[in-house]
């Protein structure tokens, strides 16, 4: 059974004003494009087709608002990082994820890393974007591609980099490495808003 049995979707946001009423909890997800994000958030809700997964990068144009159950939502973010996507589609981003920083429902972010590129410019924007007080949790996804060691030497070296700004964990949608694991935190997340943030 899945643990959100209840996620649907809610809203494409185009603008601050189109998003939910700033109630509840949120936790937003984010990455540099082809990341394997969308891939990422079917596999935690357990929802194959709630998010869109594409082979092209920067589908994902809009803040894609999702409730997982009453009061609490996911929020998909636009991938960074892809150079095709217009200079002027990329300007329009800014004042939304802006608008959604400053949201009182946001606790916190999921972050989806390629574990095979590492922590990129644009990851480390993001790691900054983010309010001190908001929680950070970083998924390594595709560690399927990667052998026992490597995976762990990448691990290893994401955690040190982060410091104590975040907790780390490999992650793979495609064997289910990690899921379960990254289900239990973001319920926790979502249930609670009063826990440290790491």
């Amino acid at each position: 059974m899945s643990r959100f049995p209840d996620a649907r979707f809610l809203v494409s946001a185009a603008a601050p004003a189109q998003f939910p009423a700033d109630v509840g909890v949120e936790v937003a997800f984010a990455g540099r494009s082809n990341s394997g994000k969308s891939s990422a958030i079917n596999a935690v809700t357990q929802r194959r087709g709630l998010a869109r997964v594409s082979k092209t990068p920067g589908r994902t144009r809009l803040l894609n608002f999702f409730e997982l159950a009453p009061a609490k939502r996911l929020v998909d973010l636009p991938g960074y990082g892809y150079a095709r996507t217009p200079a002027a589609e990329r300007r329009d981003w800014t004042p939304l994820i802006e608008a959604l920083r400053a949201r009182a429902s946001l606790v916190g972010l999921f972050l989806i890393v390629d574990c095979r590129r590492g922590l990129t410019a644009g990851d480390h924007g993001l790691v900054e974007w983010l309010s001190p007080a908001q929680r950070l949790h970083v998924l390594l996804s595709k560690a399927d591609k990667l052998g026992r060691s490597q995976a762990a030497r990448v691990l290893g070296a994401t955690q040190a980099h982060l410091g104590g700004r975040a907790t780390v964990q490999l992650f793979s949608a495609l064997d289910g490495t990690g899921v379960r694991e990254a289900q239990e935190i973001l319920a926790a997340w979502l249930g609670d808003k009063k826990t440290p943030a790491v």
